[in-house]
């Protein structure tokens, strides 16, 4: 049951939610319009993700969420946030609400911060800060959590 526990599974979830929402409810306008929008959001999602995994490989440390961290990884995307990949995230979700045309499912982004802040992110920094201390306080004193 534990690879049910994994980021990419909440925001599979939060996004066929937001499928279904925008099926029940549509936005009116046009397709080129929204595909463009919708597509921008993803991609940004992805790039983030991306430089993410890239600056972890390079540092030599793991994504899974729930490992130990072997390094702090600051440099890079994580100069500017501490947590890209869920930032990534939350640019994905909001780019399948406008391609679903589905606006109110934008009450499900709070929603999947929430349960991303609460299942992976806080157990992550309470790891973190017990394992580098002082150079892990110093990390958030000048990098916010998401931009």
């Amino acid at each position: 049951m534990k690879w049910i526990d994994l980021p990419p599974v909440w925001l599979a979830g939060f996004i066929a939610l937001t499928y279904l929402i925008g099926t029940g409810l549509p936005l009116v306008g046009s397709e080129a319009h929204i595909g463009w929008v919708a597509g921008l959001f993803i991609s940004a999602g992805l790039v983030a993700m991306g430089a993410a995994v890239f600056e972890m490989a390079r540092a030599k440390t793991t994504v899974i969420p729930h490992r130990e961290a072997d390094a702090l990884v600051q440099s890079g995307i994580f100069a500017l946030s501490r947590n890209p990949i869920y930032l990534g995230d939350v640019l994905v979700l909001v780019g399948f609400v406008i391609w679903f045309k589905a606006p109110l499912a934008l009450l499900l982004v709070p929603v999947f911060i929430f349960v991303i802040r609460l299942r992976f992110i806080e157990p992550e920094e309470t790891r973190l800060a017990a394992k580098f201390g002082a150079a892990f306080a110093s990390y958030c004193a000048r990098t916010r959590r998401w931009i």
